[in-house]
């Protein structure tokens, strides 16, 4: 007798394939459900794999403009980076996959949903946190933290064993030494030889972005038009190509900054559930509009706005690697970021070459640069005399600070 319906996150992969035939030994009728987020894959064969395997339904759903649409875009206009490098390419992917698993779940009245994460790290969190948040009465299977799972299967041979038993088709090519996660924001690799963190990341990983020193010679000059902190439109200079939908915007960056090797990182970062691991990432388009939102932000926000809205970006990273995309906090602070850009519009030219981003310039209508009054050869409306006020009045502090300190060394 059925114990009833599971949602299993499927990838594809050997992993969720044996877990798929798995859950069916358990005895749960299994719906297959693969999103589509960008990954370069196979999803007509994942469909077949997934109904040969016993799925009773399979749902391929393509995600990917409220991918950018809902979750980049918000991340764009907070500049999230988690500890001052991760652009949180995996963290954005993982509520907007659960979600639709949710709601999947939800239609067609499955109590149980599961996935392939491991018991050691982010992912598990992150998937469950928004299953509980959205389906507060779900039951979640977590295979990799069920002894039993983890027991029988301690290392790829014995997934292998269980494939060639149970008549899984297997990789016929050899499994890189790492694991990899790939979505439209970047691709992540961690594990294997990476687990060593002096261990130098082989020239044959990356995939998403060209050698920089391999890179084009020239460099290519865009244009990029935000509104609101968005990106509405990106233009190449001299080619005149422009792209104005949200996922066309964001794959032609990709694009162009894979192209000239932008978006490598190779970091020690801290997880939420409590252990430092280090990831490989790169995030060719990400990195490119994080610069150009970054200048045009400074451009047209003021500067104590923009101090608070520095510490909303700090926070909103942390709850999105965290795994609290759909808690009240973050959709608080996603609220004070998103008005913080009410004026952040206007245009920003960069150079994209060998690895790196140059902002080359920008302009705006709702900029409060002022040419007049900056200038160092018109006076403009400023009175230079109100300097000294200014310097004194904040000299005070630093005045007694150092007649404490005399006061002090006297004494001894």
């Amino acid at each position: 007798m059925s114990k009833g319906t599971v949602v299993l996150a499927y990838s594809g992969g050997l992993d969720t394939s044996c877990i798929l035939v798995w859950l069916k030994e358990e005895g749960y009728e299994v719906i297959a459900y693969l999103a589509n987020i960008g990954q370069d894959e196979d999803f007509d064969a994942a469909r077949k794999k997934a109904e040969k395997l016993g799925a009773k339904k399979v749902f391929i759903e393509d995600l990917r403009c409220e991918f950018v649409e809902e979750f980049i875009w918000p991340s764009v206009q907070a500049n999230a980076v988690y500890e001052d490098r991760y652009l949180l390419g995996t963290s954005i992917a993982r509520p907007c996959i659960a979600r639709r698993q949710v709601q999947i779940a939800q239609q067609e009245g499955a109590p149980f949903v599961s996935h392939g994460a491991t018991g050691k790290g982010n992912d598990q969190i992150r998937f469950e946190l928004t299953c509980y948040a959205l389906y507060p009465q779900v039951k979640i299977i977590a295979p990799w933290r069920i002894p039993e799972f983890f027991n029988r299967f301690r290392g790829r041979k014995d997934l292998m064993e269980y494939a060639e038993k149970h008549g899984i088709p297997v990789p016929v090519t050899p499994k890189a030494p790492w694991s990899m996660d790939a979505n439209l924001m970047h691709i992540s690799y961690e594990s294997g030889i990476l687990e060593n963190p002096k261990n130098h990341a082989p020239s044959d990983l990356y995939q998403m972005t060209k050698n920089p020193e391999e890179s084009p010679d020239e460099p290519d000059v865009l244009e990029i038009e935000f509104i609101k902190g968005v990106p509405v439109k990106v233009t190449h200079v001299k080619e005149g190509i422009s792209k104005n939908t949200p996922l066309d915007i964001f794959s032609y960056l990709n694009d162009i900054g894979g192209k000239h090797g932008v978006g490598r990182i190779d970091i020690v970062e801290n997880r939420f559930i409590g252990m430092k691991s280090r990831g490989i990432y790169e995030t060719p388009g990400g990195t490119v509009l994080h610069q150009a939102h970054l200048d045009i932000e400074t451009f047209t926000m003021d500067r104590e706005v923009r101090k608070i809205k520095q510490s909303l970006g700090i926070k909103f990273s942390e709850l999105l690697y965290n795994g609290f995309w759909y808690s009240p906090e973050c959709e608080f602070v996603r609220h004070c970021i998103d008005k913080s850009q009410e004026n952040v519009e206007g245009r920003v030219q960069l150079s994209v070459f060998k690895g790196h981003v140059y902002i080359l310039g920008r302009k705006s209508p709702k900029s409060l640069y002022n040419e007049e009054l900056v200038s160092m050869d018109v006076q403009g409306d400023y009175d230079p005399c109100d300097a000294s006020g200014f310097i004194k009045i904040n000299a005070v502090r630093l005045r007694e600070h150092n007649r404490l300190q005399g006061a002090a060394q006297k004494k001894q």
